[in-house]
């Protein structure tokens, strides 16, 4: 049996800001206008300029309930620097069962991208946390609401991929409440203040579908 990953934590909103191309110098202005904007997990894909460094300035500056880690990983070696790094969270665009043990061997939460019933149940038997619906703008709420009927009612599912604050609304009403968000909270290049102020109106956008905690 495939050893388990960390469980998923219970976060106040589990939302996942994905900061594809950010560079280590913009890192502390940036994760912090997220971090005072109420996000509490935030992924830095391996494709993005020196990744690992971004991910140890992360770790330094975020609170240790948050939930700092990489995504695009895609080799067990990326974990065991990731690892090194400080992440907990482990994100890939694919199920590689290798990959996943060695998450869970680090003691990471792991969210593997799904896209079929037979790769959700396969991340599941291979001990993911939860799973990544990817691009969830092809599959829609309908789409993933289906798949879910075959899954276990505890799994953590979700939406990434053409997601943002405006499609909240729809994703509530199939029952989705985790999403990962990517360009419409940071594109490279962007000032810390625009994240700010995007990742505010997202904030209030989650909780007027979902309600405040």
């Amino acid at each position: 049996m495939s050893p388990r990953s960390a469980a998923w934590p219970l976060l106040r909103r589990p939302l996942v800001a994905i900061l594809r191309g950010i560079k280590p110098e913009e890192c502390r202005g940036i994760v912090t206008a997220l971090l005072d904007a109420g996000f509490e997990a935030i992924e830095i894909p391996l494709n993005s300029p020196d990744p690992f460094r971004s991910i140890e300035t992360a770790v330094r500056i975020a609170p240790p309930d948050c939930l700092i880690g990489a995504g695009t990983v895609l080799v067990p070696g990326d974990v065991d620097r990731l690892h090194e790094a400080g992440g907990r969270l482990l994100v890939s665009p694919n199920v590689d069962p290798l990959v996943l043990a060695r998450g869970a061997g680090h003691g990471m939460v792991t969210m593997p991208g799904v896209f079929t019933a037979t790769e959700a149940l396969l991340a599941l038997s291979s001990g993911a946390s939860g799973l990544k619906f990817f691009p969830a703008s092809v599959l829609g709420p309908k789409g993933i609401s289906a798949i879910a009927a075959v899954l276990p009612a505890d799994t953590i599912m979700a939406a990434v991929g053409g997601v943002s604050d405006a499609d909240f609304g729809d994703y509530a009403k199939a029952g989705i409440r985790a999403f990962g968000l990517g360009s419409s909270l940071y594109r490279p290049g962007m000032a810390a203040s625009e994240v700010a102020e995007r990742a505010g109106t997202t904030i209030r956008a989650y909780d007027a579908a979902f309600g405040s905690k």
